[in-house]
């Protein structure tokens, strides 16, 4: 199952010995065989089939001085970067209504761009675009979120191809994070498959129970709390699964399938994170889905392939 987890595919080797080389990312950034990925927000830039990746050369002067770079490793034919570009690029302008930037060219180019989401686009890129999108959207998250040093507060700097902040005053070294969160496809005795829907979700949206893992425990410990939490159920038997990077902004999602006690009973939901939650057969489960009565995760998560990994098959809503 892990192979097939849209976000869990690359053919991208990371090379990351190669990052603390200080002239990496200029040496690279002229070399007409590298080929960047372009970012916008946490949007990426694509064509109609995959990634727009571009050489060096095709990106005005200024992509490369407004824009922050980030190794993202090398194949048999290329080596491959991450531009992330301004989010409020064009926007400023001075009084005579003209762009604030040094070169127009690059608001040409955002303007241009075919910004999509990971979310909707993970599960159709190819094995290559999808581990770099994964990576370069993971990368750039962090990079937003943490300009300034957690010890004093001060600027940080750039180093190591994208991959480490030094702080400017301290000099301590900040890395990228990931959170570890459980997702479960929660069983009961007769492999009935329980489902939830949580309180800020869209009417009919059913998908696996998730929680975050807590400072000191085991994941496996995390899979029973959250149950136990969210439906009031006590778990009987874990089983890890699968895991998939879900970089929105960090999270590693850890995959389970879980089966309750003989013991548990009807679902008791918190009323707080889970409005409601529902046992189905496959047979109910694949009417529902197939009326539009419950609509399911997308298909770029790791909630979608549990969930027709239990069923055998995918699950088809009516056109």
């Amino acid at each position: 199952m892990h192979d097939a987890l849209p976000l869990a595919r690359t053919t991208v080797d990371p090379d990351a010995v190669a990052r603390t080389d200080p002239g990496l990312l200029d040496r690279l950034a002229g070399d007409p065989s590298t080929r960047v990925a372009l970012l916008q927000r946490d949007l990426l830039a694509t064509t109609e089939g995959g990634l727009d990746l571009r050489r060096p050369d095709e990106l005005p002067s200024d992509a490369w001085t407004a824009g922050a770079a980030v190794y993202l490793g090398r194949d048999d034919e290329h080596a491959y970067l991450a531009l992330t570009l301004p989010d409020r690029l064009g926007e400023e302008r001075d009084l005579d209504g003209v762009p604030v930037v040094e070169d127009a060219r690059l608001v040409d180019l955002a303007a241009g761009l075919r910004l999509r989401h990971l979310r909707d686009i993970g599960d159709t890129l190819t094995d290559r675009d999808a581990g770099l999108a994964t990576t370069a959207v993971a990368v750039a998250a962090w990079h937003a979120r943490h300009p300034r040093c957690p010890r004093c507060g001060e600027p940080t700097e750039v180093i190591d191809a994208g991959w480490v902040r030094r702080c400017t005053a301290d000099e301590s070294l900040h890395y990228p994070r990931t959170d570890p969160a459980v997702i479960m496809a929660v069983t009961d005795v007769h492999d009935r498959l329980l489902l939830g829907h949580a309180a800020h979700w869209p009417e009919r949206r059913f998908s696996t129970l998730a929680g975050y893992v807590e400072p000191g425990e085991a994941i496996e410990v995390a899979v029973a709390r959250e149950v136990k939490e969210e439906v009031g159920l006590d778990v009987a038997d874990v089983e890890f699964v699968a895991s998939q990077p879900w970089p929105f902004p960090a999270s590693l999602m850890l995959g389970f399938r879980a089966v309750l006690s003989d013991q548990a009973e009807e679902a008791t939901v918190d009323g707080v994170e889970i409005t409601a939650a529902r046992f189905f057969t496959r047979p109910e489960l694949a009417r529902d889905v197939e009326q539009g009565d419950v609509l399911l995760p997308m298909r770029s998560s790791i909630a979608r392939s549990l969930i027709e990994d239990w069923y055998g098959g995918p699950l088809q809503a009516r056109a």
